[in-house]
């Protein structure tokens, strides 16, 4: 059966739209993110101060004098992969959020709530964006690891190096804790975003405010709890080849030179959870202005909606108080 021009038309209208929606948020976190690598910029010094706390085991003092004495020279060594990783982090991150959530709604026919909708696609993104960023991780850990200097000084050497090791001890070392850690932590973060803000739009918060706080507290809650799995991929990719076995041993190795104590483990973390509250909270607020300004369009929909129902509500009342008069005449 031939469907007229009509509805074919609204079908192809449908379908430009929803690629114009899915596209504009690929662009709007890219902008975000892009905006916030400055923020990454200028916080690399205490990210490299914690991952050397991560991988040595040393108190923030000691780590300071041992990048002072490596020099300012090297202080930015390895702030490439970063600064590459953090705008196409967000391109991917929300933009595939939203391809997933867009994908998973027609198939939950209402009964799933919405926020459990954003965890399972936060799911989904978090996995994509392990396959695509642990080789970047990989890089920037072994550049920022100060006893790779002179078998590994530049770029170059670290990618040839890693090019002459199979993919699961070369680029995708520590592949399987980056996917527990990024599966969990977007699935938290998405679904705990948009509640979290709307709650504190309830309490009187500003739009910005509310979506820089939201971003801030999903960080530290997704930051605390995960901080143990980023310690474990630092010390599994900081050096080439799989040294130490797989995530199992690795572990086992790193709760022992820990001595078992989980005050140690978190050492640094409270540098981590202040400097991922900074660059969510300042993403988060960006990302979200940016589509309540994209998305003015769906606002005036919903008053022309909400004018169109009120609208509807009283032409029924005034016809019955039309109706009432006409006999109340009559009767007199």
């Amino acid at each position: 059966m031939q469907r007229s021009r009509g509805e074919s038309g609204g079908d192809e209208q449908l379908t430009s739209r929803d690629l114009f929606t899915c596209l504009r948020s690929y662009l709007h976190g890219g902008t975000s993110s892009m905006l916030s690598t400055l923020t990454t910029l200028a916080t690399f010094p205490v990210y490299k101060t914690v991952f050397r706390q991560q991988l040595h085991n040393t108190l923030v003092r000691e780590t300071v004098a041992q990048l002072y004495k490596e020099g300012p020279r090297k202080l930015y060594r390895g702030v490439l992969p970063p600064l590459l990783v953090k705008t196409l982090h967000g391109t991917l991150l929300f933009g595939l959020q939203d391809t997933f959530l867009h994908q998973l709604s027609p198939h939950s026919g209402g009964s799933v709530p919405v926020a459990a909708r954003q965890a399972l696609a936060g799911v989904g993104t978090g996995a994509v964006e392990a396959l695509v960023f642990t080789p970047f991780e990989r890089v920037q850990n072994l550049l920022q690891n100060g006893r790779n200097d002179r078998s590994l000084p530049t770029l170059q050497s670290v990618l040839l190096c890693l090019r002459r090791e199979s993919l699961a001890a070369g680029f995708y070392r520590a592949a399987v804790p980056v996917l527990a850690r990024n599966t969990l932590g977007n699935s938290l973060y998405f679904g705990l975003k948009d509640p979290l803000r709307d709650a504190l739009r309830e309490r009187g918060l500003s739009p910005v405010a509310s979506s820089f706080t939201s971003g801030m507290v999903n960080a530290m809650a997704i930051s605390l709890p995960l901080y143990p799995l980023s310690v474990l991929v630092a010390n599994m990719q900081a050096q080439v080849g799989a040294v130490g076995g797989g995530a199992r041993q690795c572990w086992a190795m790193l709760w022992e030179s820990r001595q078992r104590s989980v005050r140690l483990l978190y050492r640094g973390g409270s540098l981590v959870i202040l400097r991922s509250c900074l660059t969510w909270g300042i993403a988060t607020a960006i990302y979200d202005r940016l589509e309540r300004r994209g998305g003015c369009h769906r606002s005036t929909t919903k008053k022309t909606f909400t004018v169109n129902s009120l609208i509807r509500r009283l032409i029924p009342e005034t016809l019955e108080w039309k109706l009432k008069l006409k006999t109340l005449s009559a009767e007199k």
